[in-house]
C-alpha cells in the first residue's frame, strides 16, 4: 500500500447547473520517503490538488490517505510550502518559526525551543539572519525562511506548491539543490508541484504529469533513473537526461494540442494556458 494516495478523486465548484470539474478520477499514488514532481500547466488543477491533499479541501468523491488514513483535515503531519512564502511581516526570522513550533511542540522549553530553531534556520542556510523581519530579506531568503518553517513541524509529508516558481534563475537553482540536500539528510514523502519540465527531472524520482483542466486527472508516469547526485553542469550532456525531458515535454504538448482540437469541435473558448518548457537551469554550473 503506498504512503500517500489520491484514490479516484472527483472535485468542483459551483452549483450542479454550471459545475466546473477541476479533478475527474484523478488518482495518485506516491511511496514513503519518494519524491514525485506534479507537472502541469497553468489552471490545470495543481494547487487544488495540494490542498486536497494538505486536508484544506475535501473531495466531493473518492478519498486522500495518509498512511492508510483518510485525510479530513489539515495538520502537522502535512506541510506546505507555498509558492507566496505566507510568512507574517511583523515577526522576525525566528519568530516566524517559532510560532509553529510553539503549536506542534508546546512541551518544549524556552532553551530547547532556542536551540530547535537555530538548527532549521542552519539548515536553510539563514544564519546571522535570525532578527530580520521578511521585508529585510530577499526573495529566496523568505523561500528558505517559509521552507525551514514548515520543516520544525517534522511533517511526515513535504508538499511544494510550485514554491520556486517566482525566483530567478540562478536563486533557483540554488534553492533546488538546497531542497535535495535537506530531503537527502532527513527523509520525507515530498510531492512538489512545478510547470518546469528541467526542474522535475533534476528534484524526483518520478513526474507525474495532471493533463488539462477542467475535469483533469493524472496522466502518464515517468520515472527519472538518473543517478543521484545529479549534476547539474554535465546534465546537459546526459543522453538519458535529454531523452526524459523530450519525452515528458512532447507528452505535455500533445496533451495541449488534443485541448484545443477538442475545445474547437465544441465551440469553446481556446484555453489560454501557459505552455510547460524546459527551463535554463541546468546549464547553471
Amino acid at each position: 500500500m503506498a504512503y500517500l494516495e489520491l484514490d479516484n478523486v472527483d472535485f468542483g465548484f459551483g452549483p450542479a447547473s454550471q459545475r466546473y470539474e477541476v479533478l475527474k478520477g484523478a488518482s495518485l499514488s506516491v511511496e514513503q520517503n519518494e519524491f514525485v514532481a506534479v507537472i502541469g500547466f497553468s489552471g490545470s488543477g495543481k494547487s487544488t490538488l495540494v490542498s486536497l491533499l494538505a486536508g484544506l479541501q475535501r473531495p466531493d468523491r473518492g478519498e486522500v490517505r495518509i498512511a492508510g488514513q483518510l485525510v479530513r483535515e489539515p495538520g502537522p503531519d502535512k506541510g506546505v510550502v507555498f509558492q507566496n512564502y505566507s510568512l507574517l511581516p511583523w515577526l522576525t526570522v525566528v519568530g516566524n518559526i517559532e510560532l509553529a513550533v510553539k503549536q506542534v511542540f508546546p512541551e518544549m522549553t524556552r532553551d530547547e525551543r532556542r536551540e530547535y530553531i537555530q538548527h532549521y534556520i542552519d539548515v536553510v542556510s539563514l544564519t546571522g539572519s535570525e532578527a530580520k523581519l521578511p521585508g529585510e530579506l530577499s526573495g529566496g531568503m523568505r523561500q528558505r525562511l517559509s521552507l525551514a518553517r514548515t520543516l520544525s513541524m517534522k511533517p511526515e509529508v513535504l508538499l511544494l506548491d510550485e514554491p520556486l516558481s517566482a525566483l530567478d534563475a540562478l536563486t533557483r537553482a540554488q534553492l533546488q539543490d538546497e531542497i535535495i540536500r535537506i530531503w537527502e539528510e532527513d527523509r520525507r514523502t515530498v510531492l512538489m508541484i512545478t510547470n518546469d519540465v528541467d526542474e522535475a527531472v533534476i528534484m524526483a524520482d518520478r513526474i507525474v504529469p495532471l493533463t488539462k483542466g477542467p475535469a483533469a486527472h493524472l496522466g502518464r508516469e515517468f520515472p527519472v533513473t538518473l543517478d543521484r547526485p545529479r549534476e547539474r553542469a554535465t546534465l546537459n550532456f546526459n543522453p538519458e537526461f535529454k531523452q526524459l525531458r523530450n519525452e515528458v515535454t512532447r507528452y505535455m504538448m500533445q496533451l495541449n494540442e488534443e485541448s484545443r482540437q477538442l475545445a474547437v469541435e465544441n465551440e469553446l473558448p481556446l484555453p489560454d494556458l501557459k505552455p510547460v518548457m524546459p527551463g535554463a537551469m541546468v546549464s547553471v554550473a
